[in-house]
């Protein structure tokens, strides 16, 4: 395996249309096709993961023959499976498993399947009363729909209530299931269970056994009860790739005893994002942020803030059910400050098994900050109880981690906090700056080969070439705060939101009012500040889209002139962090579209259709352009990749400040440009030189021979990238 190309299949872009493409992303060098979720879910789901039937294909896709027909392209495919979780869909009856459960309890063959208290809750009834009908053996209420327990049907309503399996309580309140984080229309599954893994994979390993379909990535693996031996008891039966779509923050890695191939790539992402970050700007960015949105310089209070929040908002239930694993009540206040200070999404615990070294300290340490904010000796009681007590407890309290680290710092403390929010990223810190090449060198010398790379998916926050002129930004502080002020000077609404919207415009544009508006409605839900999706205020909202409205309007024309001389230093950015995602260690994933600039922002505006004829058509024609030189350093690197040895050795090579170098094996060399800004400043390359390892080497974008020692004014003089073979 050499790379990999996800696409992102919706009900009007199914197999048929990948397989049209067959000849464009053959000729673009890319090695594996890589689809996202395709078995059975919501008819119009336009992402997937919401998964309704295991037992077979996305009939909107084109089913089983449709598959067939795009695997017979001869492109290999990989694909995406979600263990974690399945949907609770509206109806309810189009989950016949959970409708079985629903129906018969604990005594259902299905009850197994789900991660759930009987009588389970099931938050969906409106603030108003009314709406229950009892039809038959069926009791709906609205779009809704629930199975009446057998022989209850003739009982009075509140009777019939009482006497089912399940409770409807209101929508705002937990469920009595584990779900994926808080969206409680998707319900947790128990693939712990042999029963249950065998029935909900069957489709997919069969794929895999048949050659249809070569590797998985692994949705979510951090809500399963047992990461590792839910990969130990697919790895056998998976023969090529297997990656984990996993979650790693800063310095921590993979656990070694993980039976796959590594990560779906947002630690490279974020590496590779810091590498083309001026540190230097910090203050100046900090200093800038704080003065428009009032908010603490001091990111951590933002983040502690956050969790708890989310905590109390949204995850009552499951720190529930860890107190009640516990065995304690008293420990709850312990409980929950111990959530809020772990600082990863999971410690990988096993019960009953000797904690591993490094997942003690995690905890320990984590204990010791909350032990600061509540009673010591709980804390402490806790801490020991979640490494070396009963199975449960140790189980929910892994379990409950990652909701916590996703919903209370992903998806709020991000969104609070963004002196430059190119760093604001899945599995990112935004108080963590720039790295130097030598940083960076030392993370490619530790990357498993096999791992997978990226700088954008479906599920980034902002896409690689928004990142790469907001990287910008940490070169021009001083020329970034005289424009937002301006700006902000001319149109405002509140002061938390509106320095998130004029960093995004600026990297976004040109965008329309409507992606806009979009964007700045979900920033506000998500940073829960003064809006949220459990709380809405269509009063704010519509301040909002007037907001937006203004902005383009009032000031367009200063923000494109401003993104316009951004946009001399983000393309140097975008060709050099393209070019060391597709040469360092690891398979690296191009999103699909970002072969050529795509200035996309959060979901759903991640996943609108791609425009492949004008990338065709610049495959076929290249031009000078930013896309035409994006796409053939793309193209390039993918077709030299094809021609490497995952596994080859990465070694660094020597460069100044603005350069970042290396070589894979004797085979390539990459060199890239960083810091754009002050490489200008300081008058160019001057003097500066680059020893190349011994042969002799051609550019693949220029055609220029090199050997020896060069200086990098004349390797650099065409492009700011170069790509080396021997």
């Amino acid at each position: 395996m050499t790379s990999t190309y996800r696409v992102q299949l919706t009900p009007d872009f199914g197999f048929g249309e990948v397989a049209r493409l067959a000849g464009y992303l053959r000729e673009l060098g890319v090695g594996h096709v890589y689809l996202s979720p395709i078995l059975r879910a919501v008819p119009e789901s336009r992402h997937g993961y919401d998964v309704v039937d295991h037992s077979g294909i996305r009939a909107e896709f084109g089913g089983l023959e449709g598959l067939h027909e795009l695997a017979a392209t001869g492109l290999p495919l990989v694909a995406d499976i979600v263990p974690n979780h399945m949907t609770v869909p509206v109806p309810e009856s189009e989950n016949a498993q959970l409708w079985s459960a629903l129906r018969d309890g604990p005594a259902s063959p299905h009850a197994r399947w789900f991660d759930v208290q009987w009588p389970v809750d099931l938050p969906i009834l409106g603030d108003e009363p009314g709406g229950l009908v009892v039809d038959g053996p069926v009791l709906r209420y609205y779009d809704h729909e629930f199975p009446i327990r057998r022989g209850t049907e003739h009982l009075p309503l509140p009777e019939l209530l009482e006497a089912q399996h399940y409770r409807l309580v209101n929508w705002r309140e937990s469920p009595g299931y584990r779900r994926f984080f808080d969206v409680s229309s998707l319900i947790g599954l128990r693939v712990e269970d042999p029963v249950v893994f065998t029935a909900t994979h069957a489709v997919m390993l069969s794929l895999v056994e048949d050659g249809l379909i070569e590797g998985l990535r692994v949705d979510h693996p951090d809500g399963l009860a047992d990461p590792r031996g839910y990969l130990e008891r697919l790895r056998p039966r998976v023969p090529g790739p297997l990656w984990v779509e996993k979650i790693l923050i800063d310095a921590e890695r993979l656990p070694e005893d993980w039976p796959c191939d590594g990560t779906t790539g947002y630690d490279s992402l974020n590496m590779v994002t810091r590498l083309f970050v001026d540190p230097a700007a910090r203050d100046s960015l900090i200093e800038t942020f704080t003065r428009h949105t009032g908010v603490s310089q001091d990111y951590e209070s933002v983040r502690y803030a956050a969790k708890r929040q989310v905590i109390e908002q949204f995850f009552r239930g499951e720190v529930d059910r860890l107190v009640a694993a516990l065995g304690d009540a008293g420990l709850r206040e312990a409980a929950v400050e111990l959530l809020a200070a772990m600082p990863v999404y999971r410690a990988y615990v096993n019960p009953g098994e000797q904690p591993p070294a490094e997942s003690v300290r995690i905890i320990q340490a984590a204990a010791s900050e909350a032990a600061a904010r509540t009673d010591p000796d709980a804390v402490a009681k806790t801490a020991n109880l979640v490494l070396y007590g009963p199975a449960e407890a140790v189980t929910r309290f892994q379990q409950t981690c990652g909701p916590v680290m996703a919903k209370g710092v992903e998806d709020t403390a991000l969104y609070r906090w963004y002196p430059l929010a190119s760093l604001n990223e899945v599995g990112g810190e935004p108080d963590r700056w720039g790295v130097s090449a030598a940083e960076f060198h030392e993370f490619c010398a530790g990357l498993p080969p096999r791992t997978m790379t990226t700088l954008s998916t479906h599920d980034t926050k902002r896409s690689e070439d928004v990142r790469a002129r907001l990287a910008v930004l940490s070169e021009l502080p001083e020329e970034w705060a005289l424009a937002v002020d301006s700006w902000a000077s001319a149109v405002r609404f509140d002061p938390k939101l509106d320095y998130l919207a004029w960093q995004n415009l600026m990297a976004s544009w040109p965008i329309t009012p409507e992606r806009f508006t979009d964007y700045l409605l979900k920033a506000a839900r998500e940073a829960k500040t003064t809006v949220s999706w459990q709380r809405p205020d269509p009063g704010y909202e519509e301040g909002i889209r007037e907001f937006a409205r203004r902005a383009i309007d009032v000031c367009g024309y200063s923000v494109a002139s401003f993104t316009a001389v951004v946009d001399r230093y983000a393309r140097v950015n975008s060709l050099g962090q393209k070019l060391v995602q597709l040469m360092m260690p690891g398979i690296p994933d191009v999103y699909q579209g970002s072969e050529i600039t795509d200035f996309s922002l959060v979901d759903p505006d991640n996943r609108r259709p791609v425009d492949f004829d004008r990338r065709r058509a610049l495959l076929t024609a290249p031009d000078d352009s930013w896309d035409g030189q994006k796409l053939l350093v793309t193209t390039t690197a993918l077709r030299l990749r094809r021609r490497l040895d995952p596994a080859l050795q990465y070694v660094p090579i020597e460069t100044c400040e603005h350069a970042v170098a290396f070589a894979r094996g004797d085979r390539a060399v990459a060199v890239a440009t960083r810091l754009p800004v002050s490489l200008e400043r300081r008058g160019g390359w001057g003097s500066e030189t680059l020893m190349l390892p011994p042969g002799r080497w051609r550019d693949l974008l220029s055609g220029h021979e090199h050997t020896g020692r060069i200086p990098m004014a004349h390797l650099l003089s065409r492009y700011p990238v170069a790509i080396l073979e021997r």
